[in-house]
């Protein structure tokens, strides 16, 4: 193998790939990218068994040929390399290493072997459609925060999209929770999803997904079956097995007839909640709301650092009610709204509270309430 490649384009790439390997592998060739030259173009794939990224670039290639190398070691040499350098990739036929070479600069890799680089089988992809970058992107940014990190919890370590209906029309739907919130975003059905089952993104091929989403504001090519799913855009693939495990009926917990009304500025609302929970306790981040007619009383107490409270002006239709959210959770969703208002639904202290944007009627929020 000999190639000629420009640094930004590789850097790009292997940007692009790296990040799906583990800095710790018990397997040593997970530890490393795949490079397979051929025909003007150098590939490089990553994989850790669940989760496969293959990133295509062009490069003068002089002589075809694949070998896999450390892949955080040649990125970070890639980095460290001028801009505008040109990178010469020779595979040595003997010992089986990798040179790297850029202008005075030349390193030499150690190498595996390409037939022992493991290979996720996609299988057949029945359904297949396309969708925006940017309505997969709203799609990601509105629910991911709400992803369950509890391993036991598994079918949750996701997000869950699927068919669904509103209003009477087709719409993709997209919902994450932990139990304590639950976030549902909607966008169109695109043609070709209607017959799609409902699947569960694993939470690291979410994370790496919408990494390599704000490279691109092209269409994304999307195939997926029951167990695995593909996401294909520009010269890069991503390719990952899906959660196997039933994601519960949400619909059960989203509250109706909440007739407890308060309507609040949400950009004075979140500075009110990140200034008045500096004092609340690092484990329950608890932050308390005292609605009444035509005001909103946060506070917040500690026994170790004290207590904090602020008024803001607020619409509210209701009987006065008392109310704790966890402070981190109130944030995460407030950085969602992208109306000016937020709108809390809400039954009493203990019931689970609905939190819908003024400007944004595709997306909905619960929250579980604290005892504060």
């Amino acid at each position: 193998m000999k190639l000629t490649i420009e640094r930004g384009a590789l850097l790009t790439a292997l940007g692009h790939v790296q990040s799906v390997v583990e800095r710790r592998n018990t397997i040593p060739i997970l530890a490393n990218v795949q490079l397979a030259a051929e025909k003007g173009a150098l590939s490089l794939t990553a994989t850790d068994l669940d989760l496969a990224v293959v990133a295509k670039v062009e490069a003068k290639v002089d002589k075809s040929g694949a070998t896999t190398t450390p892949a955080h070691v040649l990125y970070d040499i890639v980095r460290k390399l001028p801009e505008g350098a040109e990178v010469e990739f020779r595979l040595g036929a003997g010992d089986g290493r990798l040179t790297v070479q850029a202008g005075r600069s030349e390193f030499t890799l150690p190498c595996l072997p390409r037939e022992d680089f493991p290979v996720i089988a996609e299988g057949d992809l029945p359904v297949q459609f396309a969708i925006g970058a940017a309505e997969l992107r709203r799609l990601i940014d509105k629910t991911r925060f709400a992803i369950s990190s509890e391993e036991t919890r598994y079918y949750l370590n996701g997000i869950y999209l699927h068919a669904a209906e509103r209003n009477g029309v087709a719409m993709l739907r997209a919902v994450a929770t932990d139990g304590h919130r639950l976030a549902r975003i909607d966008t169109p059905l695109p043609d070709g999803a209607k017959d799609m089952p409902g699947v569960i993104v694993p939470r690291k091929a979410v994370g790496e997904l919408r990494k390599l989403l704000d490279d691109t504001d092209d269409s994304v090519a999307v195939a997926l079956s029951d167990t695995k799913i593909r996401f294909a855009f520009n010269a890069t693939v991503l390719t990952t097995k899906l959660i196997d495990g039933t994601f519960p009926d949400y619909g059960r917990v989203i509250p109706e007839g909440n007739e407890k009304v308060l309507e609040a500025d949400n950009k004075a609302l979140a500075e009110a909640v990140d200034r008045v929970s500096t004092i609340s306790t690092e484990k329950s981040r608890a932050v308390k709301l005292a609605v009444a007619k035509g005001k909103l009383v946060l506070s917040a107490t500690s026994p170790d650092s004290g207590s904090a409270s602020e008024e803001l002006a607020a619409d509210y239709r209701g009987d006065p009610l008392e109310i704790g959210f966890n402070s981190r959770y109130l944030l995460d969703v407030a950085s969602q709204i992208e109306g000016e208002t937020t709108r809390f639904a809400m039954s009493d202290a203990v019931s689970p509270t609905l939190v819908e944007d003024t400007g944004d009627q595709a997306a909905l929020f619960v929250l579980m309430p604290m005892r504060v």
